[in-house]
């Protein structure tokens, strides 16, 4: 039993089908700025065409009106599997040929095939034969496809499989509208193109009559909730494929795509630099010939060696890292290479080395010399040999700071295990009570249990002995407390001196030195290095009365130190 749509029916739904695809389009048409939305308004426009035209054929009552009416439909049929391969192209970012040379050989076959549509009448290419059967009320008519039906029929599936493609790779973004965007495109162009599928394999109910203009009701439906409901021409992922790209090349580290036969398959321009070759010499050669010792990289992380390029003092030095790249089953599909340059790192720690032995033993070998002969020196000025006295202690107290400043950076460049804070903090103030003996400390320490970063040795000390070296007042004390809260270890300091001179804050605060505007000294400077490197926030205010109130507020390692020690044991 065949079933025929009423021809009423029919002809509802394809005024529904026109009416709703023209909507489409017309909001497609408007947003035409946007990436994707010419195409997208084209290939709505030729569903439009082609459903007119249908209606126009149904309507018919001689072979030769029905035979011109399907013959003109062909100009919204080529246009529509262009425009979708245009517009998935545009709105995935993948633009790069959205150009007039490569639209004019997409538009080739098309245009072909309309002009053997039109000249259907001196030719068997197109069509063998036409006739009208009746099936209902419906005169329906039956043509048979020639050698050309064949070719723009699997022209018009190619493209449409080759626009698919990109979007089914947004069907798991991570972006819900992306993902409601794609599905919708996708069920738009399927439920047509799945009718037009079951028509050229004859299993259609009724025999002739191509049923994909119907199904553009369902295909318009979907656009509109994508151009609505998911902002389709509103939010877009036609950026990511080419920032991405972007990123890529112009990243600072120099990267290598290597696929899993040790083979380079990408490149940036900074690796082109790096390895002294270029892209055209690199691609396509096995990895070993263009990196320098490949085998001795590891399959995946760090590598424990650097990439040495040039002489001298002007080489570049840079660590190699690899990244395994996996598809969604965890399969290896090669490994990207990339190469950090580290050779300002390298230059600041040589120079600080250099620096630290010019603190540790230059100055202070010289300091000792002045000291020395000004004690012997007896001209009867004791003033004079007193101020060259001062001066060169004055001189190696900067050093020591100095000094104590690199030892900081070293422990920020090799953190190590996390200390006891108690410790620190009673090593701290024994060290500053020894050094002023005339000044009285207040100690409350209750700190049992927690941890911080070695970098705060030298940072507990410098406060509490600033808040002692400088106090003038006549009877001089230091408070020191340490806390141990909410996975936090605060320090405060309290004095009675005259506390710190506002320019000081102000220098300390703004981060940066000038000729005209700066600190007296390395010891604020250290103290804020160091909370800096430990991860901590120094707050500096007057106290209540005279004084200053100094606070050093850090996170409790406790628990790292735990994981350590667990890991070391473990190792064992």
């Amino acid at each position: 039993m065949v079933y025929v749509f009423p021809s009423g029916t029919l002809a509802a739904v394809m005024f529904v089908t026109i009416v709703v695809g023209m909507t489409a389009a017309l909001l497609a048409w408007r947003e035409r700025p946007e990436p994707g939305a010419v195409p997208l308004a084209a290939m709505l426009a030729g569903q439009v065409w082609w459903s007119v035209f249908f209606v126009f054929e149904l309507r018919a009552d001689s072979l030769a009106a029905k035979v011109f009416y399907s013959d003109i439909q062909w100009v919204g049929v080529v246009v529509i599997p262009v425009a979708w391969f245009l517009f998935a192209l545009e709105y995935t970012g993948r633009n790069r040929y959205v150009q007039p040379k490569y639209i004019a050989l997409l538009l080739v076959v098309p245009a072909i095939t309309v002009v053997l549509a039109l000249t259907d009448n001196y030719h068997e290419l197109l069509y063998v034969n036409s006739t009208i059967t009746t099936e209902g009320s419906i005169q329906v008519l039956q043509r048979t496809g020639g050698p050309w039906y064949w070719v723009i029929a699997g022209y018009t599936y190619l493209l449409g499989l080759f626009g698919s493609i990109p979007l089914l790779g947004l069907v798991r973004s991570d972006a819900l509208p992306f993902r409601g965007q794609s599905l919708g495109l996708l069920v738009g162009t399927m439920a047509p193109w799945a009718s037009n599928a079951l028509f050229l394999a004859g299993a259609v109910p009724v025999p002739g009559l191509d049923p994909t203009p119907v199904f553009f009701t369902v295909s318009g439906v979907a656009y509109l909730g994508a151009i609505t409901r998911f902002r389709l021409l509103g939010t877009s992922p036609s950026a990511n494929h080419r920032a991405r790209r972007l990123v890529f090349e112009r990243m600072r580290e120099g990267a290598v795509v290597i696929d899993r036969h040790d083979y380079v398959v990408d490149m940036n321009e900074e690796a082109t630099a790096v390895l002294s070759v270029s892209s055209r010499e690199a691609l396509g050669r096995p990895a070993a010939e263009v990196i320098p010792n490949y085998d001795r990289l590891p399959e995946e992380g760090r590598a424990s060696r650097h990439l040495a390029e040039g002489e001298g003092i002007h080489k570049r030095q840079f660590d190699a890292n690899v990244t395994a790249v996996t598809d969604f089953h965890g399969r290896s599909l090669g490994r990207v290479i990339s190469f950090h340059d580290v050779s300002d790192h390298l230059r600041r720690q040589q120079r600080l080395e250099v620096l630290n032995r010019v603190l540790r033993h230059n100055i202070r070998t010289e300091t000792n010399l002045i000291y020395g002969h000004a004690d012997l020196a007896d001209n009867g000025d004791t003033e004079r040999i007193s101020a060259v006295k001062e001066g060169a202690l004055r001189i190696e107290s900067i050093s020591d700071k100095a000094r104590d400043a690199i030892d900081v950076f070293e422990h920020g460049r090799n953190p190590k295990t996390p200390i006891q804070a108690t410790a620190v903090v009673a090593e701290a103030v024994d060290a500053v009570r020894t050094r002023y003996p005339d000044v009285e400390y207040d100690i409350d320490i209750d700190v049992d249990g927690a941890r911080v970063s070695p970098v705060l040795t030298a940072v507990y000390e410098n406060v509490i002995e600033n808040a002692a070296e400088h106090n003038t007042a006549a009877d001089p004390h230091v408070a020191v407390s340490a806390v141990a809260t909410d996975g936090h270890v605060r320090v405060r300091v309290r004095d009675n001196g005259p506390g710190i001179e506002a320019h000081e804050q102000a220098v300390l605060e703004r981060g940066t030195e000038t000729a005209l505007d700066h600190g007296s000294g390395l010891g604020l400077w250290l103290i804020a290095w160091g909370t800096d490197m430990a991860d901590g926030e120094l707050t500096i205010v007057e106290a209540d009365g005279d004084g200053t109130e100094v606070t050093v507020t850090v996170p409790d390692l406790a628990a790292d130190a735990e994981v350590a020690t667990a890991s070391a044991t473990a190792d064992d």
